[in-house]
């Protein structure tokens, strides 16, 4: 059984040495283990440092492509590569790499397709309480929207199976971590996690430039990959909605139709109702539209893993 440790890396020189000396050099259960450096266009001399540890396996981008493009391409060259299970950790050494033998136990024993590590986040000194609550509310989001229940889904030091890694498809440039994490549970892949405890902060995260851009950021993430596999849940719901306002005016111009004898003064309300009736109407429309649309994406997401599996056939 052959792993790859994943490490993407935008500027790592100084911190990837700690990376690649604490990733383990045998785990039970795996016979062979590659480390993949994922280069997203570093200016200092990442590749050099990891040549000099001996890695010899690269995905290069010539200028910053994003984290959710550097896990898209890593995940390509690790199938090519042979991976049986594909590790993903960070070049900043948040991560214990020293728990990569536990976190794909599950894997090895069959028991789950991907395994997510928990960072226990209310443990973490360095997170301010706005930042945990964020963490947690997060997850709490994209459990609701994966059916699972992970305590740290938003977590970057995960494991996955071949097989997972053969069906899902990451679309996202920001952060890839919500939206497979939401595409596995729709797809009913087996998710569980570990307890971890993180390394002592090294340096500021790059993945975003604020805790506002990287809420609006996920947001827009999650709320995407939740319409791709359930559409008639937004669209119906708000269409429901709309009805229901809607009928509030109506009723109102009734009423008055129907104790005051007349309807003058009152034509307003049978303004906004048919205007608020038309929007759920439409609304509907939208909601059928976007289904056939992620019929149409399980088609398309069946062919593509075909093609994966015809590609890298070992």
């Amino acid at each position: 059984m052959k792993l790859i440790v994943q490490v993407p890396c935008l500027n790592e020189a100084e911190t990837l040495p700690l990376v690649l000396k604490s990733i383990p050099k045998k785990i039970a259960g795996i016979d062979e283990i590659l480390v993949l450096i994922i280069d997203d266009g570093s200016s200092d001399d990442t590749v050099a440092v990891a040549r000099a540890h001996g890695v010899k396996h690269f995905v290069h981008h010539t200028r910053n492509q994003g984290l959710g493009r550097s896990f898209h391409d890593g995940v390509l060259k690790a199938l090519e590569l042979g991976a049986d299970i594909l590790v993903n950790t960070d070049g900043d050494n948040q991560y214990p790499q020293e728990r990569i033998a536990d976190l794909v136990q599950p894997i090895i024993r069959a028991e789950a397709d991907i395994v997510i590590a928990d960072r226990q986040t209310h443990t973490i000194e360095h997170f301010s309480k706005g930042k945990k609550l964020l963490q947690r509310l997060g997850s709490a989001i994209v459990n609701k929207a994966a059916d699972t229940n992970l305590p740290d889904a938003v977590s970057g030091f995960r494991a996955y199976s071949r097989e997972s890694l053969l069906q899902l498809n990451t679309i996202t440039r920001f952060s890839y971590c919500t939206e497979t994490i939401i595409q596995a549970g729709n797809k009913r892949l087996a998710i569980t996690s570990i307890p971890v405890d993180t390394n002592p902060k090294l340096r500021e995260s790059r993945l975003f430039k604020s805790t506002s851009e990287h809420v609006i950021k996920s947001a827009v993430t999650i709320m995407r990959a939740y319409i791709m596999y359930r559409p008639y849940v937004i669209f119906g719901s708000i269409g429901l909605a709309l009805m229901l306002a809607g009928a509030i005016p109506f009723a109102r111009f009734l009423y008055f139709a129907i104790v005051d004898g007349h309807t003058r003064g009152h034509i307003q309300s049978l303004l906004v109702g048919s205007l608020l009736m038309t929007s759920s109407f439409l609304s509907f429309i939208l909601g059928i539209i976007a289904d056939l649309i992620r019929i149409n994406r399980i088609l398309i997401e069946d062919q593509l893993e075909q093609s994966k599996r015809l590609r890298f056939d070992r």
